[in-house]
């Protein structure tokens, strides 16, 4: 259970009493926010150095794909945090897919910048790791300071990483962000990507853009779309699944909609979470029975209360929330 230290004491506090853990890592500096919790507490500068003197043998382990690998809390729309249980298995696809589609090599050089109570931190600390890759982990709040961030890409040759679309415009706007030629792959997530941002990414840098969509309730990112510079869209796509997901645009019915036509995106297959930690009705609310299930297919559909439409191409089109 990843949490910010910089968030409210109160819902620091809410969330070490909703999700029950037993055993909270930490660092000196950061007890005094911890005055509430009455449970173990390993202050992480003080065992240090008899870590290290620990064998570095791998130990056995029992744990199964269907375990949980995270609990990630996310505001819900009452404003009250709601723990998404995310499974091994899940966030390893994601991971394996991303090896498979961009081919990370051990000259590469990724920078690792989200917050970790975050899921896009998951593949920024995970993918460089099992491919031999550089990780750079940039400094603490290091990720909101775009010239901070310009010279840590120039001085670092990074070659790989994320923004969401709001901090990659002001980031573009940096007098120094010409002297990033290192960069290869830029991910965008979290947000709406412009195609007015799109064209000025590509007016000023020399890599690739991906605009990747995804929950934290499905591991992170379950569609992907390679981002080009003489597009005639309109709206920069979301393009399609990811591996061993499926994705549906649906009408209230739960049937279909014909392609170009608005609908509820639901999403099935390996990433989704279990459900919510403790919210058993807001867990049968999105995590619906899956009217198209067979032999191969997900059991359940989480229910994103995204509107999307198909292009004829078999793209996806995000149009933004139902609730807007």
């Amino acid at each position: 259970v990843p949490i910010d230290p910089t968030l409210p004491t109160e819902r620091i506090n809410y969330i070490l009493e909703d999700s029950q853990i037993s055993i909270l890592l930490t660092q000196n500096h950061l007890r005094q926010n911890l005055q509430e919790f009455q449970e173990t507490v390993i202050d992480l500068d003080a065992v240090v150095k008899n870590i290290a003197t620990e064998s570095a043998e791998n130990p056995v382990s029992d744990v199964t794909p269907d375990n949980l690998i995270y609990i990630i809390y996310t505001s819900g729309s009452t404003g009250k945090p709601k723990g998404t249980m995310n499974t091994h298995k899940g966030v390893v696809n994601r991971i394996k897919w991303m090896q498979d589609e961009y081919k990370l090599t051990p000259s590469d050089r990724v920078l690792q910048k989200t917050p970790f109570s975050f899921d896009v931190s998951g593949w920024e600390f995970w993918w460089p790791l099992i491919t031999g890759a550089m990780l750079i982990v940039a400094k603490p709040e290091g990720h909101k300071d775009p010239n901070y961030l310009a010279k840590l890409i120039d001085s670092q040759q990074i070659t790989t990483l994320h923004f969401v679309p709001s901090m990659l415009e002001i980031f573009l706007e940096v007098a120094d962000v010409k002297s990033c030629s290192s960069l290869r792959n830029v991910f965008c997530s979290g947000e709406a990507l412009s195609i007015s941002l799109q064209q000025r990414f590509f007016a000023v840098l020399k890599a690739q853009l991906h605009n990747l969509y995804g929950p934290t309730e499905a591991a992170i990112d379950v569609t992907y779309w390679h981002c080009q510079p003489d597009t005639q869209y309109k709206i920069v796509p979301i393009g399609r699944p990811v591996a061993n997901t499926q994705t549906y645009i649906l009408n209230p019915d739960l049937q279909p909609v014909p392609v170009g036509v608005a609908g509820e995106l639901y999403l099935g297959g390996v990433q989704l979470a279990r459900g919510y930690l403790n919210r058993p009705e807001l867990t049968a609310e999105k995590f619906i029975e899956n009217p198209f299930v067979d032999d191969f297919g997900s059991p359940l559909l989480y229910k994103t209360g995204d509107l999307a439409r198909y292009l004829p191409n078999g793209n996806i089109e995000y149009l933004g929330r139902l609730d807007n």
